[in-house]
């Protein structure tokens, strides 16, 4: 019997979806994998049964990779699941930032009440007056899941789009429309583009890379929108862009204390993914990877190991150990089966930077005494009896 908990509430639809053999607990040292959204979980004290954590999002900042990695634990997270909430978001963040219809809704209310509304309402709507997307330069800077449905929506808005993404997988490009301009070079974003939308992960390189240097190169009166995470754009320099004209609107779905109610800034409160259909699709996701890893050992759409799938376990039993990415790993592994008289019937490598993960169907049970002897071999985080 697995274990799991909730961090935060999943949604039901996905939990439902958990087979026999797996049982929810109200505690979570006993649990072998948990479910999480948005709790951070890097003060939390992991538990030696934990075996996995799935990540109900596309996100994995509050969540301690490393520590992770280290213990032997398998992040998830589920790319995709909630990329046509965000597409529609930013769909819906262009219209706002190149119409003022927030501006002109906002005019209304103050004017609740008054008898010439009507009236008023001609004389004043010039000063909500906007443009139309419809054949302007669209610039996307990452081309995933949710940077290629906005690209391919914009093409049916009719609008011109060029695309960035020097690590675009083959996936991305398959199901990118053809009428995309995929550029090589992000300047040409900067220089060519009326509206830019970002949607790059967090990392160390991306950190800050809308910054002052990047604005100056843009086109004036530039839309920039950020619905990816906060920390890509250096909202400082943004302020200061806003204020001379360089940016005309600048969307964000990452209210603090820099942009909320500042002029020219659209802050949206954390809506990307906040659809009844996205967390839907993100729990079912969620829990599919959870049991396919607690069941069987295979590893998909993980963010501290790499992926690996050996199917079902047809032979008398599996082992998957967690090491780091070093020499003779291999080697060492196979010794102390072989010194035990195991033999390997089937099994599978991979690396992912500083770690590795190895799976050994064998064809006879192994012995608590090997386990230990795997367990003492240098660079091993763990080892795991699947069956």
């Amino acid at each position: 019997m697995f274990r799991y908990y909730c961090l935060n509430p999943i949604a039901q639809v996905g939990l439902e979806r958990f087979r026999d053999g797996f049982q929810k607990t109200e505690d979570i040292s006993e649990a072998e994998g948990v479910l999480v959204r948005s709790a951070s979980m890097h003060e939390m004290e992991l538990s030696d049964k934990l075996l996995a954590v799935a990540r109900a999002g596309a996100g994995v900042n509050n969540i301690p990779l490393e520590k992770c990695a280290e213990k032997g634990i398998v992040v998830f997270n589920t790319p995709g699941a909630n990329a046509n909430g965000v597409k529609e978001l930013a769909i819906a963040g262009m219209l706002l930032a190149s119409r003022d219809v927030a501006g002109g809704i906002a005019w209304v209310k103050e004017q609740a009440g008054n008898p010439d509304i009507a009236k008023l309402t001609e004389k004043e709507k010039k000063n909500f007056a906007g443009t139309e997307i419809e054949n302007k330069k669209l610039g996307i800077i990452g081309l995933g899941a949710i940077g290629v449905k906005v690209a391919n929506a914009a093409k049916h808005l009719g609008m011109e789009v060029y695309g960035y993404d020097p690590y675009v997988s083959v996936d991305a490009a398959w199901n990118l429309s053809r009428d995309v301009k995929h550029v090589l070079n992000v300047d040409d974003i900067y220089a060519e583009c009326d509206i830019i939308t970002v949607h790059v992960p967090l990392l160390d390189a991306t950190k800050g890379m809308i910054g002052e240097e990047a604005l100056e190169k843009m086109k004036d009166g530039v839309i920039l929108l950020n619905l990816a995470r906060d920390l890509l754009v250096d909202e400082k320099a943004v302020l200061a862009a806003l204020k001379k004209g360089k940016v005309r609107k600048y969307v964000s779905d990452f209210p603090n204390p820099v942009t909320a109610g500042q002029e020219g800034c659209i802050v949206i409160p954390h809506l990307g993914a906040s659809t009844e259909e996205s967390e839907d699709n993100c729990a079912k996701m969620a829990v599919k990877e959870l049991m396919e890893y607690l069941e069987n050992g295979n590893i998909r759409n993980s963010v501290n190991y790499p992926n690996c799938d050996m199917g079902v376990c047809d032979k008398a039993g599996r082992i998957a150990i967690f090491h780091k990415n070093i020499t003779n790993m291999i080697a060492k592994f196979t010794a102390v089966l072989g010194g035990g008289g195991i033999n390997i019937s089937d099994m599978t490598n991979k690396s992912r930077n500083n770690v590795a993960y190895t799976m050994l169907d064998v064809e006879t049970p192994v012995t608590a005494d090997m386990i230990g002897a795997l367990e003492k071999i240098e660079g091993v985080f763990r080892v795991r009896v699947v069956k």
